[in-house]
């Protein structure tokens, strides 16, 4: 199991979405359709009613500080929730938070008694949440909250046919290695996987709840999720972000322990997407009722 036993699922309601209209980001899928377009061909969109924000980090208390502010402020008008993944840091990232929920930000602490790595402390928070929407975040300040509306919105504005609106950052700031390593993982995955997702690192994405519950877990998994919601037979969008300086610190996940191990993943992932899922709609027959 993986430690949270409350699973439910959530239905999403049929109400008409609210407009995109963040002029700072753009949505595209596979042909670059814009939003409006995806919304008049899949539905008349659905609504959230809760959004959980979901911030995997270790040792990132003065980031947090600042970052989980901005979230609340961009998400002002919704009814939200941040759930914080404590993996297992060892600075003063309890202080920082109990400070902030004192104050009154709604939020969530969950730890992990050792660091587990981000996909574990994404994984622990999207089974955690109380939304019927995630939201993920990085929890070094790196993304930008402002772009957070537009990930629901692109949501929101669809049918229940797209699964995942997927940030993708825009001039890196990033160090040369780290910039140079992500262009040659991207490029390798998207001619493995054909996810038509140029960067899967970028923190920021949204999924429905269920799906996000719903999708095969391993370590490292949290960079494969376009492919795997691919899989799941539903359309991925994506937004383009802005991607900002790191104010304090450095990272806590290295690029190494990225490359080592994502090769493995990354054909295991091309094996799971080979194997066609089939979701038959199920039924009991009762002997004494009519057929």
């Amino acid at each position: 199991m993986d430690g949270f036993q409350r699973t439910p699922e959530f239905p999403l309601s049929g109400q008409a979405a609210q407009d995109v209209s963040n002029p700072d980001a753009s949505t595209s899928m596979a042909t670059n359709q814009s939003a409006s377009n995806v919304a008049r061909k899949v539905g008349t969109g659905r609504a959230f009613a809760l959004v959980s924000i979901v911030v995997p980090a270790r040792n990132e208390a003065e980031n947090l500080a600042v970052l989980l502010r901005e979230v609340e402020a961009a998400l002002a008008a919704r009814a939200l929730e941040i759930v914080v993944v404590d993996d297992g840091s060892t600075d003063a990232t309890a202080l920082t938070l109990a400070t902030l929920r004192a104050d009154g930000v709604p939020l969530r602490h969950i730890r992990h008694n050792r660091p587990a790595g981000q996909s574990r402390a994404i994984r622990s928070g999207v089974l955690a949440a109380s939304g019927d929407l995630v939201v993920t975040i990085d929890g070094d300040g790196q993304n930008d909250p402002a772009f957070i509306p537009a990930l629901v919105a692109a949501l929101e504005s669809t049918g229940p046919t797209v699964g995942l609106a997927a940030g993708q950052r825009t001039a890196r700031t990033d160090t040369k290695l780290k910039q140079l390593s992500s262009r040659f993982a991207n490029g390798l995955r998207t001619a493995i996987l054909k996810d038509a997702t140029r960067d899967t690192g970028c923190g920021l994405k949204a999924i429905p709840t269920e799906l996000f519950r719903r999708l095969p877990y391993f370590d490292g998994w949290h960079r494969y999720l376009p492919a795997l919601v691919l899989r799941e037979g539903l359309t991925v969008v994506h937004i383009d972000v802005k991607d900002r300086q790191r104010r304090f610190g450095r990272s806590n996940y290295g690029i190494f322990d990225r490359g080592l191990r994502g090769i493995l993943d990354l054909f295991g992932v091309w094996w799971l997407r080979r194997r066609a899922l089939v979701r038959p709609d199920v039924s009991e027959i009762i002997p004494d009722q009519p057929l």
